[in-house]
């Protein structure tokens, strides 16, 4: 027999063998007249019974009952067991040996708990790795990578550092994030396309609002590649067609793309050359890549699909369970040629600040650093923060223009947040952005204005 490997993205958990796709099935559950289904059956009503369906149980793996009143006598975990054992009835003829990549989502205590249910229903898990050092197979030269990933409820940023292997440096989780947000957008759109173009509203049945959830994955391919999508519906025999452009789709998913880009630009500091590194379900996101590209820099890398699954099956080959046990594995040797990432400046499609707000009065920022704190001294320029607001450092970080950028350089205990997010040391500043510093904190404004300083 050989080795299998699984990817445990509840967007569509994933097992291979060294052949080719055995099982691709998203996280649902459907507990219907007291049968209870997974994956694809589940999914295909999700939209005609609502209130029947379940989709965070990998997300949230716990033993307590699920608090719906039509589920209470099973817990988060009674879903995964049910849904992995099905996984493994339909894919164990072909290996006899299990490696699992995991994603970000699942802490220690869930990563016990589902290594429990894998070995009370005989599934032979020899190993677990982070999902995104499996899909990482090759070093990136001159550049830091940072893997991306959308699961059902969230976006995974995997921060990588490469001391001769691939190894995680930093996760983020952003939640509300995920496919579900992105795809309740879509659905939105192409409802109001479908009402203006053909006077038919798919949204005003279940079973319609059903039929555009199936064909939206085909959509939003389509749109990838295509500046328009045709779409059609069939209702009561009568055909519906509409028109809707890329663009169209890509705004609609903008408020959720630029929470990811949020918080992938804290994860990068000034002067790094990004190497991002999209997952084949974040690739097959229209203007995603695009859009990371131009307001984050450096370069987008596309994986296949069951990139993440492959990298284990090629690395995994010869691994055996350990005789401590199995333990989540967060480095993995590359198999794959090394690429080298063109060194360039960090992107400026935001727009380069030239002043910072703060109490309606706006500061310069050019090559004198401009030093925030809350106990100024008589060198340099400084930004007084005064010394009454907790978590304000006397010299908390330090604004300037370097080599045609704007910078932010923390300097304090506490950390300084950018749009809400922890930098890691400095990063780069674009028009839009705030600063945040101390609790709950002075909020600055970075804008761009050709008048000199003042009100």
């Amino acid at each position: 027999m050989s080795l299998l490997a699984a990817h445990l993205n509840d967007a569509g958990i994933s097992v291979l063998d060294n052949e080719r796709i055995l099982y691709r099935q998203p996280g649902f559950a459907l507990l219907d007249e007291n049968e209870l289904k997974t994956g694809d059956a589940a999914f295909a009503n999700a939209r005609i019974k609502p209130r029947q369906i379940q989709n965070r149980y990998w997300f949230d793996l716990q033993t307590t009952p699920l608090p719906d009143r039509r589920f209470q006598h099973l817990s988060s975990a009674d879903l995964v067991s049910r849904q992995l054992e099905q996984i493994w009835s339909a894919v164990a003829h072909r290996g006899d040996r299990l490696v699992v990549a995991v994603p970000a989502y699942m802490n220690s205590s869930q990563l016990a708990l589902f290594l429990g249910i894998a070995a009370e229903i005989g599934v032979p898990v020899i190993a677990m790795v982070d999902a995104a050092i499996a899909a990482t197979r090759r070093e990136y030269r001159n550049a830091v990578p940072v893997h991306v990933d959308l699961s059902l409820h969230a976006t995974l940023l995997t921060r990588i550092s490469q001391p001769g292997q691939a190894q995680t440096e930093r996760a983020e989780i952003v939640e509300d994030s995920g496919l579900l947000a992105l795809n309740d957008a879509w659905l939105r759109a192409i409802a109001d396309a479908f009402v203006r173009q053909s006077r038919f509203d798919p949204l005003h049945t279940a079973e319609t609002e059903q039929v555009l959830q199936n064909q939206l994955a085909a959509w939003i391919f389509a749109a990838s590649a295509n500046e328009a999508v045709e779409m059609e519906i069939t209702h009561r025999g009568i055909l519906h067609s509409a028109v809707i452009e890329s663009l169209a789709l890509i705004a609609a998913a903008a408020p959720v793309y630029q929470r990811i880009i949020s918080r992938l630009r804290a994860l990068y500091r000034a002067y790094e050359t990004p190497a991002i590194q999209l997952s084949d379900l974040a690739a097959r996101m229209p203007g995603l890549g695009d859009m990371l590209s131009a307001r984050v820099g450096g370069q987008v890398f596309l994986l296949e699909a069951g990139a993440t699954a492959r990298g284990l099956i090629s690395r995994c080959r010869d691994m055996a369970v350990a005789e401590g046990g199995i333990s989540l594995l967060r480095t993995l040797p590359w198999d794959q040629s090394p690429v080298s990432v063109q060194a360039s400046q960090r992107a400026d499609q935001g727009g380069r600040p030239t002043h910072v707000l703060f109490e309606h009065v706006a500061y310069e920022i050019d090559e004198r650093p401009l030093n925030l704190g809350s106990q100024p001294d008589s060198d340099g320029r400084w930004l007084d923060l005064q010394d009454h607001m907790p978590g304000v450092s006397r010299r908390h970080c330090v604004l300037r223009r370097e080599n045609g950028q704007c910078i932010v350089q923390d300097f304090s205990r506490y950390g300084t947040f950018l749009n809400g997010h922890a930098i890691d040391g400095s990063a780069v500043l674009q028009v839009g952005d705030s600063i945040r510093l101390g609790t709950p904190g002075f909020e600055l404004q970075l804008i761009t204005t050709e008048l000199a300083n003042g009100t």
